[in-house]
């Protein structure tokens, strides 16, 4: 029986063949700490007694609250810069942008890679065909004072994604439909491992990314996309890194993404998931573009596509934060920004944003939101009874001119 792309991996970092439910012990590429768990992770190599074994595999981010919003938290952000000078470890400051496109950015995920990171969207860096995953404090703190990391390997589940999508329908609808399909707890601890057949394989890097970011929601601990297409030209894959024909698979999905039209996640919960049509006319206070999952340069313009010669509805608040700072000076190179702007934008500085609900667009009680970000829960950004509805930057951008949930073709219907 053959290994899946998760086997192949951890086989060849652990120098032997391995398969699922082995533990196992393996070399690290690049360790990943978020400034939310910077204190944390400081305090368990003190309390070690270690320091990073491979200064340059580590890197901090400053993203889930950037700028500080109170004297803590500007308090603690002092500290990663003060520590990172003293260790040589690389602080990606304000700015700088949300972590998983950052490293992704920088090259700091590679094919076959292992990347860990103190998020749990680490999943994201599997797009490229690394194995990414999210662990707490103490195990970071393990795999940077050692190099190394203990896992189990994961069963895997096969995910196929046939064919193009169909004009304004996008990656994120189709990993939204992922996600309802395998279901919230449908893959957990189980590697997503991603195929991209008969046209899909066209998608780019940033698309990917959207796609390996949302396997975490399925309770996935990789989501691993088979490299193909825009990843062979931009990396140098190693010949051993595909699946075997005949690996085993705890499940197998099939999606057709010709068939595929605009999504929405419902709150509260990220497998809640319909066509936006179901829930169109929703009020909607506030629109959220940016984040992991769909804060790329692709996403803004897709928005700008929409907000053309249009406005902002009154009293919805449009924030658009791009996923980093290449992303903000590409934007605002090509007339991108200037389009959100005259459109009625707020832009915000490269980060997370209010995603986590700590700062930057927080929701007070009953506020709805559309968000391009990747949970719905309950009190995820802000009051634990404002909505938050999942969706495609397009579908983003024209509830915010319309100040209702629907879809740009919808607004021409209207406007026709």
């Amino acid at each position: 029986m053959g290994l899946t792309l998760a086997e192949k991996i951890l086989s060849h970092k652990a120098g032997r063949e391995v398969r699922a439910g082995e533990l196992v012990v393996v070399e690290v590429d690049q360790v990943m700490v978020v400034d939310s768990i910077a204190g944390s992770f400081f305090r368990r190599l003190e309390y070690l007694g270690a320091t990073p074994r491979h200064p340059e595999r580590v890197s901090i981010v400053i993203d889930h609250v950037a700028p500080a919003a109170n004297l803590e938290v500007a308090k603690a952000q002092k500290e990663i810069r003060e520590w990172g000078h003293k260790h040589g470890i690389r602080v990606f400051d304000v700015g700088r942008g949300v972590c998983h496109q950052v490293l992704v950015e920088e090259g700091l995920a590679q094919p076959g890679w292992i990347v860990v990171g103190s998020d749990s969207h680490s999943t994201t860096y599997g797009a490229v065909g690394a194995f990414g995953t999210g662990m707490g404090a103490t195990d970071i703190a393990l795999a940077a004072a050692s190099g190394r990391t203990w896992m189990r390997v994961p069963e895997s589940v096969k995910v196929v994604f046939r064919g193009r999508l169909p004009k304004g329908v996008s990656a994120k609808d189709a990993a939204l439909e992922m996600v309802r399909l395998l279901t919230a707890e449908g893959a957990t601890y189980m590697a997503v491992e991603i195929h991209l057949l008969d046209g899909a394989e066209s998608l780019s890097r940033g698309e990917r990314m959207t796609l390996a970011n949302l396997t975490v929601e399925a309770g996935a601990k990789a989501g691993l996309v088979v490299p193909s297409g825009e990843i062979l030209e931009l990396y140098r894959v190693p010949d051993w890194l595909y699946p075997d024909p005949d690996a085993r698979y705890v499940r197998e999905v099939e999606i057709d993404l010709s068939a595929l039209t605009p999504r929405v996640s419902v709150p509260f919960y990220v497998d809640n998931v319909h066509e936006v049509a179901e829930v169109r006319g929703k009020r909607v206070d506030q629109v959220f573009i940016g984040t992991c999952t769909n804060g790329r340069l692709e996403d803004l313009r897709a928005a700008a596509e929409v907000l053309k010669g249009r406005k902002v509805a009154p009293g919805v608040r449009l924030l658009v934060i791009p996923a980093s700072s290449q992303v903000l000076e590409e934007a605002a190179r090509d007339g991108t920004l200037l389009t959100l702007l005259q459109a009625g934008a707020t832009i915000g500085t490269p980060g997370c944003g209010p995603c986590m609900g700590r700062h930057m667009g927080v929701l007070a009680p009953g506020e709805v939101c559309v968000s391009t970000s990747n949970r719905n829960f309950r009190g995820r950004m802000g009051a634990p009874d404002a909505e938050i509805y999942l969706a495609s930057p397009r579908v983003a951008a024209a509830s915010a001119v319309a100040g209702y949930l629907t879809t740009p073709e919808e607004l021409e219907e209207r406007h026709a």
